[in-house]
C-alpha cells in the first residue's frame, strides 16, 4: 500500500540536483506542497480522537517512551509510535511521497519508517513554557549504524515564526561533538548556544516556516528545537523518523557502560543472532522503495 508509484504530477515535486546539494551542505530542505489538504484533515480529526483516548491498535508496553496524557499540563503534548496507534496519522506518516523524498536526499535505494511523535503546543505568553531544547536526532538513536538518518516535520496548518515551529542551526550536521545531544527537555535554549558559541561557531537558526502541505526534512546531525507558541491558535505537527535501506541495528553503550536500547527493540522481531531487526515490516514499514517506483 505505502509503496506504490508516484504519480507525474508527484515526481515534479522530489528535491532536484541542487536541492540535493543544498540538503548536504546545509542539514535541512523544505519540500514544495506535497501532501493533500484532504491527508492532513483526516490526521487532524484522528488527533483528535486520539486525545480523547481513542485507539486503534495498542501497544504492549506503556512505559518507555513519551505518552502524554491528560492532566500532565497543556504547554505541550508529546506523543510517540502514533502511527502505531491510530490510522489516521499512520496514514499521514507512511506517506510514498515523503519516502521518495527522503531516497532523494539521502541518496538511498528505499527508505524505511524509524519511529514517530505527534507534538502539541498551545500558545503562550511566557518563555519557559512550550519550549523543545536544542538537539541531535542522532543522540536518540545510538543504535543505529547509519550516520543518513532524518526525520520530516509535517505541521498541520501553516506555520509562521510566531506559533513556534520546529528551528534548525543551519550546518551543524557537521559540526563534531553533538552526537550525544539531548537536550530536548532543556527549555534555556540560549544557556545551550552559549557552549555553541564558546567553541566558536557560527549560530544560524533557521525557523521552518511553512505553508499547510509543505514538509521540511532535517538530517539527524543537524541540531534543531524550537520557540514556545505566542500565535493565538494551537500549533500541532507530526515529526517522522526514516531511516535510509543502509541502517542496522548496533549495540551501544553510554559513557558510565551502560548498555542503551531503542523501545521498538522490544517490539520488533529479532534477527538470528538475537539482535533486533530494523527491517521488520511490521514495527519498520517500508514508505518508498525505488523497486516500486
Amino acid at each position: 500500500m505505502f509503496t506504490q508509484s508516484l504519480s507525474q504530477e508527484q515526481l515534479a515535486l522530489l528535491p532536484t540536483d541542487e536541492d540535493v546539494a543544498f540538503y548536504e551542505e546545509h542539514g535541512w530542505y523544505i519540500s514544495k506542497k506535497v501532501i493533500p489538504d484532504e491527508i492532513i484533515d483526516q490526521a487532524i480529526l484522528g488527533s483528535e480522537k486520539f486525545y480523547r483516548g481513542e485507539r486503534d491498535a495498542t501497544l504492549p508496553y506503556s512505559s518507555g517512551y513519551s505518552n502524554w496524557k491528560p492532566g500532565d499540563g497543556d504547554s505541550m503534548r508529546n506523543n510517540e509510535f502514533v502511527s502505531m496507534q491510530k490510522k489516521e496519522l499512520r496514514q499521514l506518516g507512511l506517506q510514498p511521497i515523503i519516502g521518495a523524498i527522503a531516497a532523494r536526499l539521502t541518496r538511498s535505494k528505499r527508505i524505511r519508517l524509524f519511529e514517530d511523535q505527534l507534538v502539541y503546543k498551545t500558545p503562550q505568553s511566557k518563555d519557559q513554557f512550550g519550549v523543545v531544547g536544542w538537539h541531535t536526532d542522532r543522540a536518540y538513536c545510538s543504535n543505529c549504524t547509519s550516520d543518513n538518518l532524518l526525520a520530516a516535520w509535517i505541521p498541520f496548518h501553516d506555520c509562521d515564526e510566531s506559533i513556534g515551529p520546529l528551528v534548525v542551526i543551519d550546518g551543524s550536521h557537521k559540526w563534531s561533538g553533538t552526537e550525544h545531544l539531548r537536550c530536548f527537555n532543556h527549555h534555556n535554549l540560549k544557556e545551550t548556544e552559549k557552549k555553541f558559541a564558546q567553541e566558536g561557531r557560527r549560530i544560524v537558526e533557521v525557523p521552518m516556516t511553512l505553508k499547510k502541505g509543505q514538509i521540511s526534512f532535517h538530517h539527524c546531525g543537524t541540531i534543531h528545537g524550537s520557540y514556545p507558541n505566542y500565535s493565538n491558535s494551537i500549533r500541532l505537527a507530526m515529526a517522522v523518523h526514516l531511516q535510509d535501506d543502509a541502517n542496522r541495528y548496533q549495540p551501544y553503550w553510554n559513557h558510565k557502560g551502560e548498555q542503551i536500547h531503542h523501545f521498538l527493540d522490544r517490539i520488533c522481531r529479532k534477527l538470528p543472532n538475537g539482535n533486533p531487526d530494523y527491517s521488520d515490516p511490521a514495527v519498520f514499514p517500508v514508505v518508498w522503495s525505488a523497486e516500486h517506483s
